[in-house]
């Protein structure tokens, strides 16, 4: 079958995988990120990620560079859902060689911190505020941006949000982790009113209310209904992030 067949005859280059981790802290999205101990871009702040290995998939390696460069535990890396994003190809996006990249992305909920020293070329890790980065090695700049836009449509398709909240929460804890990711304000009356008549969404706690400030009466309370994704769709709004 490959009588003929000259593997030297193309150029060869590397496959790498990129991993933008989103989580809520406080109010704020934030993103997992290294600092790079090596060059290229020694010191700069980068996504999670590194090269593939001969004998592994794109995803194997995504959750082994995660683990390894930040000091998550492998059970745990294991157990997150990692959706693929997208191929970058560009032939000059790194100084070392030609390098094609599979960037994968997740928003997860109540991650650790990461480990104080991290491993493979990464210094250290830590979570920052999405609204606190500015400047990113290689092109993770894009791959951020673009990944954000992907979580951003996650939340108007599926239940995703809910995973955000206690386990019983009040709608007004549910719209913040949409205006948080979203970085827009909701009109509280139809944000409630779409959440309520969206089949599955969410189910009220009998009986359960919770004291949320102020001088009003107590909010009800609220889990995950059975619905896994939102017909119909719960839109952003003209303006907001996308």
């Amino acid at each position: 079958m490959t009588a003929g067949y000259d593997p030297h005859a193309f150029e060869p280059f590397a496959v790498t995988v990129d991993l933008a981790v989103f989580t809520v802290r406080g109010g704020a999205l934030h993103v997992l990120l290294i600092r790079r101990g090596q060059q290229p871009y020694a010191g700069a702040w980068a996504l999670p990620g590194g090269f593939v290995l001969p004998r592994e998939s794109a995803e194997t390696a995504a959750r082994r560079e995660l683990a390894e460069e930040t000091g998550l535990s492998e059970q745990l890396v294991a157990a997150l859902h990692l959706e693929q994003l997208r191929t970058y190809s560009e032939p000059d996006r790194d100084p070392r060689m030609r390098v094609v990249s599979v960037a994968f992305t997740a928003l997860v909920p109540d991650l650790p911190e990461p480990a104080a020293e991290g491993g493979g070329d990464a210094a250290h890790a830590r979570w920052l505020a999405l609204e606190e980065v500015s400047e990113l090695a290689f092109d993770h700049a894009l791959i951020l941006a673009d990944a954000r836009e992907r979580i951003g449509s996650k939340l108007e398709y599926t239940c995703l949000a809910t995973g955000f909240c206690p386990p019983e929460f009040t709608l007004g804890e549910l719209q913040a982790v949409y205006e948080t990711v979203w970085n827009t304000t909701l009109d509280r009356p139809n944000f409630r009113r779409k959440v309520l008549t969206t089949p599955g969404f969410v189910e009220a706690v009998p009986g359960a209310a919770r004291l949320t400030g102020g001088r009003g009466k107590p909010a009800a309370l609220y889990r995950p209904g059975p619905a896994t994704t939102l017909h119909p769709p719960l839109l952003r709004p003209e303006g907001s992030s996308r």
